[in-house]
């Protein structure tokens, strides 16, 4: 019994747990950490991104997607980093942060239930989706190569949208592909947060470096959200590449599109798959190793003032 108390599972659960014991509702520390983590993270593998974007957009192979970019000239490739750069960042920021204190407050003295941890990470992702919207919706105009010669800054598409109505600025601008993003941040934050620890928990009995455990945990749980959700980022993606007045399907003109040019084939949808398995390995994998790091270190400066 006396090993158990001391093995590396046991003592990320009891940090955890010393955690939670003291945790107020609202915690400043738990929004910064986010902010941070997402924001390395994001920088890292932004590359990545792209190449995946331009596979939504286009149906095309790995190959004639790094292809374009290439023809585009470097001057191109990071066109579009700042919106996902601040966007990310604010994700860390929301997500991490609201979550602690959703958590404190559902749950003020841990160990956390799934049911606890789900809820939190549920409302999490809508806050995220509210939140955000506006940034990932600038973001994949920008990422369109269609769009490079009629909106070549984010001013000239912000200046589009606040030419339209009151509506139209959240209908046809800003919020355009709400109600998607909505269903797939909420479910991809409830997914994420309910498994990430048990996981990381698991890892860590097995003895393995401390930064190992967050490292694998944030990878699956990313790889696994991403992929399950994979149909409703395509949709998302190809619904905000629209702009203007004349050319805005609806929701279901959007979905049924998806599916035509896909030549309604499942394994088409998942064209790019296998990046889309890197990009979220690496970047929920950096994120949740980050964060964890960062975590580790804040309570060791604790433990040494008390």
């Amino acid at each position: 019994m006396g090993e158990q108390n001391h093995s590396p599972g046991m003592e990320l659960q009891q940090r955890t747990r010393a955690e939670a014991a003291g945790k107020k509702s609202w915690h400043s520390q738990a929004y910064a950490l986010g902010a941070i983590s997402n924001f390395m993270s994001t920088f890292l593998t932004f590359p990545i991104y792209k190449v995946v974007f331009r596979q939504q957009i286009h149906a095309v192979a790995v190959s004639e997607a790094v292809r374009q970019l290439w023809h585009e000239g470097p001057q191109y490739f990071y066109r579009g980093i700042y919106p996902p750069l601040l966007s990310k960042t604010l994700q860390g920021t929301l997500l991490f942060g609201t979550y602690d204190s959703l958590l404190g407050s559902l749950s003020p003295v841990g160990p956390h239930s799934l049911g606890h941890r789900w809820a939190a990470g549920l409302m999490s992702g809508v806050v995220e989706a509210v939140a955000l919207s506006p940034f990932e919706r600038v973001q994949n105009v920008l990422q369109d190569g269609r769009k490079q010669a009629r909106f070549p800054s984010t001013f000239s598409i912000l200046k589009e949208f606040n030419s339209y109505g009151p509506w139209g600025r959240l209908s046809l601008g800003y919020y355009r592909g709400f109600w998607p993003i909505l269903v797939r941040n909420s479910l991809g934050s409830a997914l994420y947060f309910s498994f990430k620890d048990p996981i990381q928990y698991g890892l860590a009995e097995q003895g393995l470096p401390y930064w190992v455990p967050a490292l694998v945990s944030g990878s699956i749980n990313g790889t696994v959200t991403c992929l399950l959700l994979y149909p409703l980022i395509v949709l998302v993606a190809n619904m905000q590449s629209h702009i203007g007045w004349q050319s805005m399907p609806s929701l279901w003109a959007s979905a049924q599109d998806v599916w035509d040019t896909r030549g309604r084939k499942v394994f088409l949808i998942y064209r790019g798959g296998s990046l889309v398995i890197l990009r979220s390995s690496v970047t929920w994998g950096l994120t949740t190793a980050i964060h964890d790091f960062l975590q580790r270190r804040s309570h060791s400066r604790k433990e040494l003032k008390d």
